[in-house]
């Protein structure tokens, strides 16, 4: 089909504004025009693409329809770049990269990544688990992610990018209290039944697969969930309670002595990969490179 670019701005602007109102005070056009472009457009596919509810959301047929506006909207800010920089029009728009990368990778090692890019393209990043990441790329909500998932979303390119590990830490005067000593401590399936352990969020697993590895049964232990990667590293070196921390951040931090690590076995290693939209962009292109660039000599080499 040959679609309208002006009502794929639409449904671009509808869907990231949340109302009509505000897509058309983005785009300087009124209301009715919003309207009637969106309707366009509908009728062109044949189905439903948005839902009027506040706020404004894609249909399953409106997901494939937006993911197609913001390639284009991506194609034609490079082009606007392209021609501002060759004398072509003053004021060209910044070619925008939203992109989705978990917390502990922002604290540790990707913000490097994301520098150096140029005066014309700005990152808009994010912040969303490694492994729930992937669903913005589904929705169209991002560009490309930092994610655990291998297998590509349809549409998109994956490429490794190595191991983030993480290791079972806590406080020395945590691990004395509940795991019997701060050097040698005693990770048995009943203390870590009973010792407390921080949480990122409720999508946080790190924790509870520990657990099941190291326990073989269910348990609850208490829970204190601290959602920022600083802070949970703050926590957990506080003595809130034991966590699964970044390896970047434990490593000077028991060098410190403000940690321990309490199973030396019990490492998690989580693959990362890169994931982004399969479109010819040199911005994205251009980013993608720098990602992998960074993650060779921050992360571990995926077995």
């Amino acid at each position: 089909m040959d679609w309208d670019l002006a009502q794929l701005r639409a449904l671009d602007a509808v869907v990231s504004h949340g109302t009509f109102d505000a897509a058309a005070r983005a785009l300087h056009v009124t209301p009715s025009a919003v309207s009637q472009r969106i309707k366009a457009l509908e009728a062109q596919a044949g189905r439903v693409l948005v839902r009027r509810t506040k706020p404004v959301t894609p249909t399953e047929d409106g997901r494939e329809l937006l993911r197609l506006a913001r390639q284009v909207a991506l194609l034609v800010a490079e082009a606007d770049a392209a021609l501002a920089g060759t004398g072509g029009r003053a004021g060209a728009p910044r070619v925008v990269l939203p992109v989705a990368v978990n917390a502990d990778s922002l604290s540790t090692w990707a913000v490097p990544a994301l520098a150096g890019l140029g005066d014309g393209v700005a990152v808009d990043v994010r912040r969303e688990d490694q492994d729930h990441s992937v669903e913005l790329l589904r929705d169209g909500e991002v560009m490309a992610a930092i994610t655990t998932q291998a297998r590509p979303v349809q549409g998109c390119t994956v490429q490794a990018l190595g191991a983030m590990r993480y290791l079972p830490a806590a406080s020395p005067a945590f691990s004395r209290r509940w795991f019997g000593s701060r050097t040698a401590p005693d990770v048995t399936p009943d203390a870590l039944a009973a010792a407390p352990v921080v949480v990122y969020d409720r999508k946080d697993d790190l924790q509870d697969r520990y657990l099941r590895r190291k326990t073989k049964r269910r348990i609850d232990p208490p829970r204190h969930h601290v959602p920022g990667s600083s802070a949970f590293a703050q926590a957990v070196r506080l003595g809130l309670g034991w966590g699964m921390v970044p390896e970047q951040q434990a490593d000077e931090l028991v060098a410190r002595g403000d940690l321990v690590v309490l199973d030396e076995a019990g490492a998690d290693d989580v693959r990362l990969h890169w994931q982004q939209w399969r479109v010819r962009s040199a911005a994205l292109d251009a980013l993608a490179a720098s990602v992998r660039e960074t993650a060779a000599r921050a992360l571990r080499p995926i077995a």
